[in-house]
């Protein structure tokens, strides 16, 4: 998530200081992600330094505001029209876990999976309740937010779905194989005609 891109739009709306961009981004995004008050201070002086916004004076307290440039509202205007680049993707902690516990002797790669799967529908659970929470009317920015969240929860239990009957099918193929290659039992001797008993 690019914090830079977010101040640059929130300022659209007017001149702000770091405080009110803070508090602003967690509104609008139910505190999903939360902003350290220090990286917003950080990202607006980098952009003073680009001239994309520049100060705008200050409150009696002392606060500075900051308000886009020309440069700054274009700059907007190009992050808003483009596509989000999902090309080359994050590293996913839960991904990594899972293709590791699956090549790892001795681990229960579904245990593993089955956990994952009954955390990340409680997760869903709650995303749900907090829609059922919201206004439409008030809420609409959170809500865009909420619906994010369930669908990429949504998709995760699929996922997990999925690699459980892999990881399933997986262990029936060398419980197979192995009883395949398992020496027959030797036939049970036959006693000789004529002869009872050994």
């Amino acid at each position: 998530m690019s914090i830079r891109q977010a101040l640059l739009a929130l300022l659209q709306q007017g001149p702000k200081y770091g405080f009110q961009l803070r508090a602003e981004f967690e509104t609008r995004t139910g505190s999903t992600w939360p902003l350290n008050i220090g990286q917003v201070y950080t990202t607006l002086g980098r952009l003073e330094r680009d001239d994309l916004v520049e100060p705008a004076g200050q409150d009696a307290e002392g606060h500075i505001y900051y308000r886009l440039t020309h440069g700054g509202r274009g700059e907007v205007q190009r992050w808003l029209q483009s596509p989000v680049d999902r090309g080359a993707p994050a590293r996913d902690e839960l991904a990594i876990k899972i293709a590791l516990a699956a090549a790892l002797p001795g681990v229960d790669a579904r245990g593993i999976v089955r956990v994952q799967r009954l955390h990340t529908l409680r997760v869903l659970q709650n995303y749900t309740r907090l829609k059922a929470q919201a206004s439409a009317d008030e809420d609409l920015a959170w809500l865009l937010v909420l619906d994010s969240l369930v669908f990429q929860a949504e998709a995760e239990v699929r996922w997990l779905e999925q690699c459980e009957q892999r990881l399933a099918r997986r262990a029936q193929a060398v419980e197979t194989a192995g009883s395949s290659a398992a020496p027959a039992p030797a036939p049970a001797e036959q006693a000789e005609p004529g002869r009872v008993g050994g």
